[in-house]
């Protein structure tokens, strides 16, 4: 830089050098502007709002052109046309839209009005009573209500005694309303005991609704305030029943079923022994009646048969009961087969064999009956075993 005022530079003949380049347009009102403009440094501030008018301006523009193809329903450029030369004229013009119509269709489903409402069964909790219509077993009035069979056979023990045999048309039955027992009252007992018995708490049994119990009233569990008579529900409760139809009858000592009826026989035998392998005592080979259910006291099949159709022994044995059961059975027959085994017939309705008597495996011993508890013509055949109690026939029979 020159001392001497006023003098230029080198620099400042750089400058005018460049201004001197610029073209003569510079000259312009834009030009002029511009320049304004970048001496006050807001060059870069324009060329921003520049770049995003520009940027609006495009996309408006694409809109517009999508909206030709994807305006309406139809997909069709014309109605987008038609609506863009309605705004542009000010105009409140519209497109009519095809309206919407419902094909009629045969898989229409109509709603069918119902001023009623169905609302779900309560848990019943007292006892009710059934009479007993023809046909029916203790197994299809379990199923109809729900329960065990056994609890019906439980529920009424003061009716049918144990026996599932006992039921018959026109008798009416307790149906309890959960699965259990039932209990009579009698004067003396305590709750302890009789909770026990069944397999059961005291509280299960004074908690349940339909005995109508409480804590607060019943007192000492020893001397409970609960009148003699009272039927008692033992929801869950199970019981032992009681073998007076069928105790083990064996060849060396048959008298021990004095009790089951003028059919015992007296003395001891001896004779021929069974192979073990037990055939078919009837020509059927199908059910009619019970099948084996121990739960419900029944241990063995109830096979059908034609009234008088022979009755044939299952294996080789020796009789050891011939003649009337006092318990539901009718005329039965028992055969020992020697090796802890045993095959029983009942509902018979004659008796063809002697107390004592050998038979062979297929000799003819009785004819299909219905006498005793029985409800039409079949054969109740049982097999027990001194290893494995009284079987299910439907395991041995060939």
């Amino acid at each position: 830089m020159s001392i001497y005022p006023n003098t230029p530079s080198e620099s400042d003949d750089l400058y005018l050098s460049e201004a001197q380049s610029v073209p003569k347009a510079g000259g312009s009102f834009l030009a002029k502007l511009w320049q304004r403009l970048v001496s006050l440094g807001l060059d870069e501030r324009i060329a921003r709002l520049g770049s995003v008018f520009f940027t609006a301006l495009l996309l408006v523009g694409v809109v517009l052109i999508m909206g030709r193809f994807y305006a309406n329903p139809s997909g069709t450029a014309a109605n987008a046309e038609l609506r863009l030369a309605a705004v542009a004229e000010g105009t409140n013009a519209s497109v009519a839209i095809p309206a919407f119509v419902v094909a009629e269709s045969d898989t229409a489903i109509d709603r069918q009005i119902s001023l009623h409402t169905i609302l779900p069964a309560l848990p019943r909790t007292e006892i009710i009573t059934y009479t007993i219509q023809p046909g029916d077993s203790l197994f299809s009035i379990a199923e109809k209500f729900g329960l065990k069979p056994e609890t019906i056979l439980w529920g009424n023990r003061y009716i049918l005694g144990d026996d599932p045999h006992m039921i018959y048309a026109g008798q009416e039955l307790l149906i309890l309303p959960v699965d259990g027992t039932l209990h009579r009252w009698s004067a003396g007992e305590g709750l302890n005991g009789v909770a026990e018995y069944y397999g059961v708490t005291p509280e299960d049994i004074i908690n349940y609704p339909a005995n109508h119990l409480s804590a607060a009233t019943i007192g000492d569990y020893t001397n409970p305030n609960i009148a003699p008579g009272t039927l008692l529900v033992v929801p869950g409760g199970k019981g032992e029943f009681p073998d007076w139809r069928t105790p083990r009858i064996t060849r060396e000592n048959p008298a021990t079923a004095v009790n089951v009826g003028p059919g015992a026989c007296t003395g001891s035998y001896d004779g021929v022994m069974g192979t073990l392998i037990f055939t078919w005592p009837v020509a059927n080979h199908y059910l009619t009646g019970y099948d084996y259910d121990p739960e419900a006291n029944h241990f063995g099949i109830d096979i059908f048969g034609e009234l008088g159709e022979p009755v044939h022994a299952a294996d080789n044995g020796v009789v050891v009961y011939a003649g009337w059961n006092d318990w539901g059975y009718g005329e039965m027959v028992v055969i020992d087969h020697g090796q802890g085994w045993q095959s029983l017939y009942a509902h018979l309705s004659t008796v063809e064999v002697s107390c004592g008597q050998e038979v062979y495996q297929g000799d003819v011993i009785g004819t299909v009956g219905s006498t005793g508890s029985s409800s039409g013509p079949h054969l109740h055949f049982e097999l027990r075993s001194d290893d494995f109690g009284r079987v299910n026939p439907w395991d041995f029979l060939q």
